[in-house]
């Protein structure tokens, strides 16, 4: 009797993750069903500067210099500004050597991206330069641009929109399944999530680089004051409270570098899942609040973005656990949650299974690495996303601090994109 509870139980939660997720179903759908808007709005100019917060990044950051300086955009309406913040090696000379302006940071306590962003803005309100800029796009030091990706992301601009993102590929999907499965992640959140969003005018969310933002929209959030573990996500749902819908430019492509080993991808995720919690605990009330009061589906949508499937899937874990536990010391026959465990691990690695192999069709070109890889990564795409529960289970329980993740991949665009 008590097993088929369990069971039962975990047939429940199962099903509630199949309701609150299915919508997820339909936007990979939508891509291939709406046809995208034409640029309702003449495409404007607009003063552009490139922010690039970067720690230690004399490896890899001549590269993005290089595919920034090699932009399509009037050359006259574009800046390049790099925070060296807290580096001890030779970021900072080797990107003035490359044109970039540089302003160096030194502070041990106050450390992040969201730190470094809001110091910068702070330098050029006091220069008297930031009234001079129409809106800023934020890059890592490790990514690389498309010839025409500021371009494209003007154009969205100039559509109207004030945050919006870009699609975000990776530039060494091909050496690992570690590597492989943030790649196929992002292509699928940029593609199939982000995209689907902008074409049912329901609101994006910024994923950690790659993403512009407006002048008047940081004056009216007074800068960036953004420094939880995940600032991109809390930027997207203070966005989201406060009415702002953010766009996507899925034809604005850019490349950055995956983690390659389980230690250091251990590192990354655990502080994205503290800031999935630190976001949850600072705004989740008004997300949920928001729902009902402005039935707005974004409200839902950023509510399912950072929380249940996590809660949902502890539940079962634990239920599934513990009967395990019983009936190792002989208490009954756990043999009823068992079978709904498997069936559950079946029903949704099938699901991961299903949605990666839309995205890798879709976006086969786009994904620069064998065929062989692609297909046999493929396989193993599940086995990374299930990696996130453990580690959100730690994350629950360990004090978190943010750590840089070393980047090494020193490649062109060329060699990324010409590279088989």
């Amino acid at each position: 009797m008590f097993y088929q509870f369990l069971a039962d139980l975990n047939f429940l939660v199962g099903f509630i993750l199949f309701l609150c997720y299915s919508y997820q179903i339909f936007y990979t759908i939508v891509p291939f069903s709406i046809k995208p808007r034409r640029h309702k709005m003449p495409i404007k100019i607009n003063n552009i500067a490139i922010l690039i917060a970067a720690r230690n990044e004399e490896a890899v950051i001549g590269n993005l210099l290089d595919s920034i300086n090699s932009q399509d955009y009037p050359s006259e309406h574009l800046r390049t500004i790099v925070i060296a913040d807290n580096c001890t090696d030779n970021t900072a000379s080797l990107s003035r050597e490359r044109g970039a302006t540089v302003f160096e940071r030194f502070n041990q306590e106050k450390v992040g991206k969201g730190y470094a962003l809001d110091f910068v803005i702070d330098k050029l309100r006091e220069s008297g330069e930031w009234e001079q800029i129409d809106g800023v796009i934020v890059l890592d030091a490790d990514n690389l641009l498309t010839p025409n990706y500021v371009t494209e992301m003007n154009k969205t601009f100039s559509d109207g929109y004030e945050a919006f993102t870009s699609y975000r590929n990776s530039k060494n999907y091909g050496d690992n399944w570690i590597s492989a499965g943030y790649g196929l992640w992002y292509i699928r959140e940029s593609k199939f999530l982000h995209y689907a969003r902008m074409l049912l005018r329901s609101s994006c969310a910024i994923s950690g680089t790659g993403f512009l933002v407006s002048r008047s929209l940081l004056d009216r959030f007074n800068g960036w004051k953004f420094y939880l573990l995940t600032e991109d996500i809390e930027f997207s749902i203070f966005s989201v409270i406060n009415g702002v819908k953010i766009g996507c430019c899925i034809n604005a492509e850019l490349y950055d570098e995956q983690p390659v080993t389980f230690r250091q991808s251990y590192k990354q995720r655990l502080r994205w899942s503290k800031g999935f919690f630190q976001v949850w605990k600072k705004h989740g009330k008004e997300l949920v609040k928001g729902i009902f009061k402005h039935r707005k589906f974004a409200f839902f949508d950023m509510t399912m973005n950072i929380m249940p499937a996590f809660i949902l899937t502890v539940v079962l874990l634990f239920t599934s656990i513990t009967s395990l536990l019983f009936g190792i010391f002989g208490w009954g026959d756990p043999s009823p949650v068992v079978e709904s465990l498997l069936g559950y691990i079946g029903f949704t690695y099938s699901v991961m299974f299903l949605m990666g192999l839309v995205t890798l069709v879709s976006e086969w070109n786009k994904i620069h690495t064998t065929a062989g890889r692609k297909i046999g990564f493929l396989f193993l795409f599940p086995i990374f996303m299930y990696t996130y529960i453990p580690i959100s289970v730690i994350a629950l329980f360990k004090p978190v601090k943010w750590e840089q993740i070393h980047h090494t991949r020193a490649k062109s665009i060329d060699d990324v994109i010409k590279k088989k």
